[in-house]
């Protein structure tokens, strides 16, 4: 008897490489789709984020995008938007959820009072003034709107914010009034095809108006424009409107035509409305995120610094940093360009340079980048130091928490008048200190006075003045925003003591005495604020208090500034002139379309581009446009 061998075991190498290849053979072209777009690198340079308030009284107050199921002071995870909503002279309470950053406020003021045009030249002295938000109202150009369109620009921005703003001035316009015809006729025969398929003895009609319907939807389904229609689209036109005729001809019941009818608008709303809820994010993913170039760029200048030799020490400026008799200017940022921008804008409008000193707080990601870029570019006499922000936190003051660097907060503020709501309702995005402004004077402990400046403000004029300023016992100069008051903020400020009538201030020129900062304990009284508040705990939280904790901490300590120092709004306003522009001292690209991103306003980056030192080895290596 033949002993049988034992059956041979299935091998499985094979099978799994036939299964990798064709894994493989539908990775590679959705890999080739996504290389066919321009890439992005999310950062945390802008980010949103933002709080729901419970309405209480008169007021009305909601910043950011979702709502509060439970109807307390609570800061929410996303957005960082503030909505402000004013009326007039009288005041009405709304809240509304949002999907994308947006927010709201409801209060009565006065309506503001008409100003001169402002002068092409700054006073040597800025002057407190008392009005700033009446000032602005011969700065941008307004278009007479009747209420209907009020409402919906209204509703947009609340919800969609200046993603609203940005699509009214890039709205294409499309020739496409035959397809509208063949939309308006397709929704017409839907509404009366289920009527008219239930009666007895129309079963041709049916068929007829099931057949138009379905040629309607495939010529639809490959055209948007008229210019996409096929040439035989008339007789199909005339078809269909020969079978609603038949069908509006037949008995039918009104109330079901009705129904369809309106079941049909209301996909249709539901389905715009989708459209620009995609819109809308792409939008914000577009402003919250580094261009590629731009990435390339921090990228090349962090290798080379650590190829590249070690600077002279006789050649560094150090030895001004602490020389408190020097001009020093502050800059936190994490834009390599962005920063490069503010100095050169600085000294090119400053006539002596040579005791400026220019100090930028970095996070430790840009640092290697921004010390190997200010050392190969020069800028006058002036000198450049470049600080990690995070490292000197975290090495010598533990105790304040995180190490983090925050870049000035920017809340939207939505203005309308309830009184004259014909009018076009405007919006401000209103810049404060974030965290990190808090222990300046901790890190220049050798300092008695600085001037922080953000970093998507452009200066055209002088500023050497201001380090004239007599301040008395005041910390901060500022340009006021009476817009928004304290007492407008009642439920985010909660029981602490305020003057309802204190005007918020805006960030971007900021003048600081340090030596009154000390004196005054700004620092400490914003601790413990901050532990009041509670919002120490997480990022989103901390980055929320950013408005309430500014406005409290300088109350009783800010110095107005001369409203026409900086015109503010160039990051989202496409009304502002062009003659204001040019004259004004500083600009402030205050908004979400900064001017080093694509979808910076077009008319407002040319006063960026003037000053942007160009470094061609590494700009045109990562195709970084001027």
């Amino acid at each position: 008897m033949k002993a049988t061998a034992p059956p041979a075991k299935r091998r499985r190498g094979p099978r799994l490489a036939v299964l990798a290849l064709v894994f493989c053979s539908l990775l590679v072209p959705i890999a080739f789709l996504f290389n066919r777009f321009p890439a992005v690198y999310v950062t945390d340079e802008r980010p949103q984020q933002e709080i729901d308030l419970p309405s209480s009284g008169r007021f009305g107050f909601e910043i950011g995008g979702s709502v509060n199921e439970d109807s307390s002071n609570k800061i929410s995870r996303s957005s960082k938007d503030l909505h402000n909503v004013i009326g007039d002279h009288s005041s009405s309470v709304s809240t509304k959820p949002k999907v994308l950053p947006p927010p709201k406020i409801e209060q009565s003021v006065l309506p503001p009072p008409k100003v001169e045009q402002p002068k092409p030249e700054v006073k040597p002295v800025p002057l407190p003034v008392q009005q700033a938000e009446g000032d602005r109202v011969n700065i941008r150009s307004r278009r007479v709107q009747n209420a209907d369109e009020v409402e919906k620009a209204k509703a947009c921005q609340l919800e969609f914010g200046s993603y609203c703003l940005w699509s009214i001035e890039h709205k294409e316009v499309m020739r496409d009034a035959v397809v509208k015809r063949l939309k308006d006729q397709l929704f017409v025969a839907r509404s009366y095809y289920p009527s008219i398929a239930k009666l007895k003895g129309k079963e041709a009609l049916t068929r007829e108006l099931k057949q138009n319907i379905q040629e309607h939807e495939r010529v639809l389904s490959e055209s948007i424009v008229d210019a996409d229609l096929p040439s035989f689209i008339k007789k199909k036109i005339e078809r269909m409107d020969q079978s609603i005729a038949r069908a509006k001809s037949c008995t039918v019941d009104c109330n079901n035509v009705d129904r369809k009818l309106r079941q049909i608008l209301h996909m249709t709303e539901d389905e715009a409305h989708f459209h620009m809820k995609q819109s809308a994010y792409l939008y914000n993913l577009g402003v919250h995120t580094m261009p590629k170039s731009h990435h390339c760029l921090n990228m090349r200048l962090t290798v080379e610094y650590f190829k590249s030799a070690p600077l002279d020490p006789d050649d560094s400026p150090a030895h001004k940093f602490n020389i408190p008799e020097h001009r020093h200017y502050v800059i936190l940022s994490k834009n390599v360009l962005a920063s490069s921008v503010v100095i050169n804008s600085t000294v090119s409008s400053c006539e002596d340079t040579e005791n400026v000193v220019f100090h930028i707080l970095t996070d430790a990601q840009n640092f290697y980048a921004m010390k190997h870029w200010f050392a190969r570019n020069s800028y006058r006499e002036s000198a450049v130091d470049v600080i990690n922000y995070e490292q000197i936190i975290f090495e010598n003051f533990p105790e304040f928490g995180t190490q983090l660097l925050y870049l000035p907060e920017e809340f939207r503020v939505f203005i309308s008048s309830l009184e004259r709501p014909t009018e076009k309702s405007r919006m401000e995005y209103l810049s404060v200190f974030s965290h990190s402004h808090f222990f300046v004077p901790e890190i220049f402990k050798d300092l008695r006075k600085v001037i922080i400046l953000d970093d998507d403000v452009v200066v055209q004029r002088d500023l050497s003045f201001l380090w004239n300023l007599d301040m008395g016992d005041k910390v901060n100069g500022a340009v006021r925003f009476c817009g928004l008051k304290l007492g407008q903020l009642r439920n985010l400020l909660g029981r602490t003591m305020y003057d309802p009538q204190s005007c918020a201030w805006m960030s971007g020129v900021n003048v600081i005495d340090l030596d009154k900062w000390r004196e005054h304990n700004v620092t400490e009284n914003y601790l413990q604020l901050l532990r009041k508040f509670g919002n120490s705990d997480d990022e989103a939280s901390l980055r929320a208090a950013a408005l309430p904790l500014s406005l409290l901490s300088f109350q009783h300590l800010l110095y107005p500034l001369d409203e026409r120092l900086t015109l503010s709004g160039l990051g989202y306003d496409y009304g502002i002139k062009e003659e204001v522009a040019q004259s004004s001292t500083s600009l402030h690209y205050n908004g979400n379309m900064k001017p080093w991103l694509e979808l910076g306003i077009p008319d407002y980056r040319k006063y960026w581009k003037r000053f942007l030192a160009r470094d061609e080895r590494f700009m045109d290596e990562c195709n970084v446009s001027p």
